[in-house]
């Protein structure tokens, strides 16, 4: 059976809301780079041919949705929180305040925030959290392609200033390829440096 992905929108939407943004990020596991959160705010019921959670996509599919996402959404916002935040705040905030951020960023006020995960933000609009959310909310499935396909750019851009580190190949995930570079050639100062446990031979590691 088929997904209703406008099951948990249309819960407001018939309460009488208009405006319904989904919230997602991308990036909490690499060790290096920005965390990066969109929101998204979609016409009601657009149905958009493949739209899931960014993970279950492939890179093709994720970067054609992009497109079609940004241009028919009634407003979306993109923004980030960089490694240096990462390290002073934690991840989980640096992601709630990046999720804070790409809502600031919407050209109008949501009436309500549909958040994946089970963590939300504060604000002053209605805001619910939802696990799974990008597999089950039109909205935040939109938001995680947002996110993820503008933290994949970002990190093909990091990749021209430091290509040492390969960041095209892992986009700073934790891979074997990413940890040997990390072996041969230290921490960079775009790696999140309470990701990495101890030292050994003078290069910190995990």
């Amino acid at each position: 059976m088929e997904r209703d992905m406008w099951l948990y929108e249309r819960e407001y939407l018939e309460k009488g809301c208009k405006l319904v943004c989904g919230v997602d990020e991308a990036g909490r596991g690499p060790l290096a780079g920005p965390v990066f959160a969109a929101a998204v705010i979609l016409p009601q019921e657009l149905q958009i041919d493949g739209l899931d959670d960014s993970k279950k996509l492939s890179e093709k599919k994720r970067e054609a949705l992009f497109d079609i996402i940004c241009e028919k959404a009634i407003a979306f916002g993109i923004a980030s929180s960089d490694e240096k935040e990462i390290d002073d705040i934690n991840i989980l905030n640096a992601s709630l305040l990046a999720m804070k951020r790409a809502v600031s960023k919407l050209s109008v006020s949501p009436d309500v925030i549909l958040v994946d995960g089970n963590k939300t933000f504060e604000t002053d609009i209605h805001i619910k959290s939802l696990v799974k959310g990008d597999s089950l909310s039109a909205n935040i499935a939109a938001a995680s392609i947002l996110a993820k396909v503008s933290r994949d750019r970002f990190m093909l851009k990091l990749a021209e200033r430091y290509p040492e580190y390969r960041f095209e190949k892992h986009k700073g995930y934790p891979t074997k390829l990413h940890y040997e570079m990390v072996e041969a050639y230290g921490i960079s100062d775009v790696h999140r440096k309470t990701f990495f446990k101890k030292y050994k031979g003078g290069i910190l590691l995990r």
